[in-house]
């Protein structure tokens, strides 16, 4: 027999052997096979770095040398392995964790792979994130939960910018241990030079970024090498073995006092019960504390404590629980309870680290729905203070969010909500940006402290309000916003509704484009963020003119959707009158009265809307002027009427 074939047999008899112990020690059920765990404590972790480190395939060696699959996974890996595998005859360990078919299909990760496993010292739930930059999401769904990271490096590539981008994220979600475990070492002919020189690159990288304890492991999840036992290759390895580290590091569990009770639902079955139910997020709660609606300050006392299995006498962190108190107050979903004598802090303006997750880039002056724990409420990125470059941790200006971007802004709430940091409390420092118009979730953020601004800035209230200047006025302060190209004949129209209205005695202004630019918004340009930020200012501007009784007119492109609707939220739909100049690109290409459209076919203008920048038809404008088939006289008719009877 060759030697090939001699160690195929033993390969085959070694797995024989190892199906016939797991089918001995094995437990009938999951359900006996979780009791067999019972009272152990239990360790999150990640696996994560960059494409084809072994991420996949180390969790599939874990869970093989672990020796509790079942046999139906067994059988299932075993013919797996020879339909997808990427080992020849050999088992392929990565198919345990890659369930996608296109994952099986290219041999990458996509999705976040959770895994179940114990040894006899504790149990462990183990995230397998991708490594592709355009994943980076799916990374940071799994770190939001885990204590310890692998972060996996292949010998033969050293540090590469993935390794460094999941290093960042890795330290921005508050993971304080990781184990650099450099894989594939077989490779490599196990060279103690190569292990020692991409260890001390990664902890010179790795200096600023706040990690505990960072321990390096020369492995080969392929071969086993140092993953439960040492490896007689590395003699010149002294450190623990992976599943030695796994068994034995210590556990931070972060204690807050300070209660945190997210309201996720009022529980009224019958008249007879109310209760507020939801997951204890952080501290403890007692039958008898007293306990505060931050929003409101209601106060009222805990009454019973009710579980699935019973009433409790104290709450701790992480259990799902209803409380009843004895009396009634105003709460909702999305409001947070707190103990009385430790009140929870809330703000409207703070400074976060943003993850963008979406193709769409993020701008400041654009709206967006935040979630925060079970609180939404309305936001607005105010500025973006600079963008973290993952190569060197320097940090670069920039005007927009684009796709895997981290960055530190500062974010603007509609309203205040309850917050802590992040590095404090997950649970109310953690936060997603969601799209209102695709619903999709755009970022994901960490809070790093409140703006002091927020607390020392309040609203004035005046003496004269806008009803009595619209009494003065004789009419109610509107908002008419004209859209449309450049060209279309917004300014005209504009013009020749306030000649109207100045006519019956209604007092009246325009804000036109060009001339905001001479002034207010002279330190813009026409990047797609400057345009945000243009409309947002203009926004705020007209609400102000309308708040003093005036019809106010505006005349601008305002080519993107979501800042019209910005406008008409913060405005009110009720003042707010949209008008859709819809002349044709064609048509205003033929008037070119300033010559715009001559420049912007040549490439002097680089960002001109309807060339090179796109317009974002209004889908519901209460009057469309289509100038093509309308005079100027019936559209101004129209348009006053709307004013007028609105």
């Amino acid at each position: 027999m060759g030697q090939h074939a001699k160690k195929r047999a033993s390969q085959s008899l070694d797995t024989e052997k190892r199906l016939a112990a797991r089918h001995l020690e094995q437990p009938a059920t999951i359900e006996a096979f979780l009791a067999q765990q019972k009272g152990q404590d239990l360790l999150r972790f990640i696996t994560c770095g960059s494409v084809d480190d072994g991420k996949s395939t180390l969790i599939g060696r874990l869970l093989w040398e672990a020796q509790q699959l079942f046999d139906d996974q067994l059988a299932a890996l075993q013919a797996d392995s020879k339909k997808h595998g990427t080992q020849g005859e050999d088992i392929d360990f990565a198919l345990l964790v890659d369930g996608l078919a296109a994952e099986r299909e290219q041999g990458i990760t996509i999705d976040v792979a959770y895994r179940f496993f114990a040894t006899s010292k504790r149990k462990f739930i183990v995230a397998d994130t991708p490594g592709h930059e355009q994943y980076t999401r799916n990374m940071v769904t799994g770190a939001s939960t885990a204590d310890v990271a692998i972060l996996l490096v292949d010998a033969r590539a050293g540090l590469l910018v993935q390794t460094r981008r999941h290093a960042f994220l890795t330290s921005l979600m508050g993971i304080k241990k990781v184990v650099l475990a450099v894989n594939k070492m077989d490779l490599v002919g196990y060279s103690t030079k190569t292990f020692a020189q991409i260890k001390e690159s990664f902890e010179s990288f790795a200096l600023t970024l706040g990690f505990e304890t960072i321990t390096a492991i020369p492995i080969s999840a392929l071969k086993g090498d140092n993953i439960t036992e040492r490896s007689a290759q590395t003699p010149w390895y002294q450190g623990p073995t992976l599943m030695g580290y796994l068994d034995t590091v210590e556990i931070n569990t972060s204690k807050n006092d300070k209660a945190a009770f997210p309201v996720q639902w009022v529980n009224r079955p019958n008249s007879d019960f109310r209760g507020f139910s939801g997951t204890l997020a952080q501290g403890r709660i007692n039958v008898g504390n007293e306990i505060r609606v931050t929003a409101s300050g209601q106060t009222a006392i805990v009454a019973d404590i009710v579980t699935m299995d019973g009433s409790l006498a104290s709450a701790n962190a992480g259990d799902a629980i209803t409380l009843c108190l004895d009396r009634e107050i105003d709460a909702s979903q999305g409001d947070v309870l707190s103990l009385a004598s430790i009140p929870l802090e809330m703000t409207d303006q703070f400074e976060a680290t943003i993850v963008w997750m979406h193709q769409d880039h993020g701008m400041p002056g654009r709206n967006y729905d935040l979630k925060l724990s079970s609180q939404w409420a309305g936001a607005s990125i105010t500025n973006i203070k600079y963008r973290i470059d993952i190569n060197t941790l320097a940090q670069v200006a920039s005007k927009s969010l684009k796709l895997n971007d981290i960055s530190v802004c500062t974010l603007s709430m509609a309203k205040p909500i309850v917050f802590a940091p992040y590095t404090t409390s997950p649970t109310l420092g953690g936060f997603i940006l969601v799209d209102r118009f695709t619903h999709a979730t755009v970022a994901a953020g960490m809070i790093r402290h409140n703006l002091r601004r927020a607390q020392n800035i309040h609203k004035q209230a005046l003496s004269i309000t806008r009803p009595d200047r619209e009494r003065l006025n004789g009419h109610k302060g509107k908002v008419i916003w004209f859209t449309g190209l450049s060209g279309s004949g917004k300014s005209t129209l504009a013009n020749a509704l306030e000649v109207e209205l100045h006519t019956r005695g209604m007092r009246t202004y325009i804000l036109d484009g060009d001339n905001i630019r001479h002034g207010l918004n002279k330190d813009l340009g026409f990047t797609d963020a400057d345009r945000v930020e243009n409309i947002r200012r203009i926004a705020e501007v007209a609400k102000l003119m309308m708040d003093a009784g005036i019809i106010v007119m505006t005349a601008f492109i305002s080519p993107f959707k979501r800042e019209r609707e910005m406008a008409r939220e913060l405005i009110g739909a009720e003042s707010f009158v949209e008008v859709y100049v819809s002349t044709s690109l064609e048509v205003c290409e033929q008037r070119d009265v300033k010559g715009l459209y001559k420049q912007a076919r040549s490439g002097k203008i680089p960002n001109m809307t309807g060339i090179s920048s796109p317009y974002e038809l209004p889908k519901n404008p209460e009057f469309v002027a289509d100038t093509a088939k309308m005079s100027v006289k019936d559209v101004i008719y129209n348009v006053a009427r709307l004013v007028v009877l609105a």
